[in-house]
């Protein structure tokens, strides 16, 4: 079947108001840019001829400024699930201009296959290559793209030569089937191959393909500091310590990683540590930390879902596809991130917090409990189901005016049944076995920022009889100081009792 070219705008003038995009990528990676460009300027045009034209959305996790900024500042976006990151968007969604329901990432492709959520009229594809068959063979991530290229009435391919050809037999595409027929998916360690290199579509289904040849759009990250190269040595020694204690196998176990600058420092500070072995990582993103250990055998092998790389990163991956190909696997984010994998395989979750609390609640999603910042993303698909579930985060933010170590989180995304380690710059609190008052001492001794030290110990003397020591009344009262007066140093427990 010969697929009719067309321009992008072209492809944005046959979607329509109310129209629900599903897209391929994960982060700004993979992620399509010329049709949603287009159909930013086309959602302006429609907007100052009185007419509306907003549609909804369902990506992997974040996009690049072509889709979510790009739309955000054309006030084109109904609704929005599950992650994101843009600046222009997060504006969006705070002030509800745009709707927004978050999600963990595993969950997404189910739920729409489920018809819990409205399903897709429209997907929009990025590959590097497609065959007259409609075998379409992605670029540098998967996200929900089997789902929803299944769902969608409509597919439209950006076919972008800025990634190669040689990229085939890099992606793993498989979809579980539904309840009540699913069976286990047969990933027994990160390298295992259980689909297919392709991701196979309805050739009828294609209304056009554009041709494009444009680079990812993701940023650098900021630099490591000294804070997030203490932090990345506190969980590599963290990491030493436990196969010395047995408690971790000699040939260590399977890595997961969030995303940042945090991050990209505990792996280069895995990968300098003598003690811990070559390790394998299964993850969703694969950032440039694991390029930089593959390439000095620190890290063996990598599972995910993206290469959310800078362009030098990809650039050299490119260039050296034969060693890379070996090494590297892209997966539906239904797979990189499912709980069974995670269980089976004995994963070492390592995630950054936003805000903990001294009993070791984690809010990964909201600023002072109100205001979105990303979203959840694959953290409760791997923390819950992990063989040992790490949590970092910097003790402070704005020069120590706001501490991460709080009284209650603001808002619950993962309770202190899932934390079971937690690490700061001045140390790592051990969780495990631990009543409350036992994980609150501990996390203020060895995590907390040193001005917070006492604050935070006067407030476990203001708490109400109970197995854990909430004061109702004083339980946000750094928060409410903040909110105040800029500053959680500030707080007087005495006005709040």
């Amino acid at each position: 079947m010969i697929f009719k070219k067309m321009t992008a705008e072209e492809a944005a003038n046959l979607i329509n108001d109310k129209d629900i995009i599903g897209f391929s990528g994960f982060t700004a990676a993979g992620c399509p840019k010329a049709i949603t460009q287009a159909l930013g300027k086309r959602a302006e045009a429609e907007h100052a001829a009185g007419r509306p034209f907003k549609v909804g959305m369902y990506t992997g996790a974040s996009t690049g400024d072509s889709i979510d900024g790009v739309l955000a500042r054309a006030h084109a976006i109904e609704f929005r699930s599950p992650y994101q990151s843009n600046k222009d968007l997060r504006t969006e969604l705070n002030a509800h201009e745009a709707h927004y329901f978050d999600l963990h990432l595993s969950e997404l492709p189910q739920y729409l296959r489920y018809g819990f959520l409205t399903k897709p009229t429209v997907a929009i594809l990025e590959a590097s290559d497609i065959t007259d068959d409609g075998k379409v063979y992605l670029t540098s991530a998967v996200g929900i793209s089997p789902t929803v290229a299944r769902l969608a009435d409509r597919i439209f391919i950006e076919l972008n030569a800025y990634h190669p050809k040689e990229l085939k037999g890099i992606h793993d595409i498989y979809e579980p089937a539904d309840p009540p027929y699913r069976k286990e998916i047969p990933v027994y360690s990160p390298s295992d191959k259980i689909g297919v290199p392709y991701l196979q579509i309805d050739p009828d289904k294609v209304v056009g393909v554009v041709n494009t040849n444009l680079p990812n759009e993701v940023g650098g990250f900021t630099p490591s500091d000294e804070v997030t190269n203490k932090i990345g040595q506190n969980v590599a020694d963290f990491l030493s310590a436990e196969m010395k204690a047995g408690r971790i196998p000699a040939s260590f176990l399977p890595v997961q990683s969030g995303v940042g600058n945090v991050a990209n420092a505990v792996l280069g500070a895995m990968g300098a540590n003598k003690d811990i072995p070559s390790f394998e990582v299964y993850t969703e993103v694969i950032q440039d930390a694991v390029i930089a250990l593959m390439k000095e055998n620190n890290v063996k092998f990598a599972s995910g879902c993206s290469l959310t790389l800078s362009k030098d990163a990809l650039e050299d991956v490119y260039e050296h596809l034969d060693f890379f190909k070996k090494r590297l696997l892209l997966r539906p984010q239904e797979i990189s991130n499912h709980p069974e994998i995670a269980r089976r395989l004995g994963l070492i979750s390592i995630n950054t917090a936003l805000e903990a609390d001294i009993f070791g609640n984690i809010n990964s999603t909201h600023v002072v409990g109100t205001k979105m910042m990303n979203g959840i993303g694959g953290s409760g698909d791997f923390c819950r189901n992990a063989y040992l579930s790490i949590f970092t985060t910097p003790s402070t933010a704005k020069e120590g005016k706001i501490s991460a170590i709080v009284p209650m989180v603001s808002h619950l995304d993962h309770s202190e049944h899932s934390v079971k380690i937690l690490i700061t710059e001045h140390g790592i609190a051990d969780l495990r076995g631990k009543s409350p008052i036992q994980r609150a001492d501990a996390i203020i001794e060895n995590c907390v920022a040193p001005e917070y030290k006492s604050i935070l110990r006067a407030y476990l003397q203001l708490g109400q009889k109970g197995h854990t020591l909430q004061n109702m009344a004083a339980a946000l009262a750094f928060h409410d100081t903040f909110n105040k007066t800029g500053d959680m140093r500030q707080t007087d427990w005495k006005k709040y009792l």
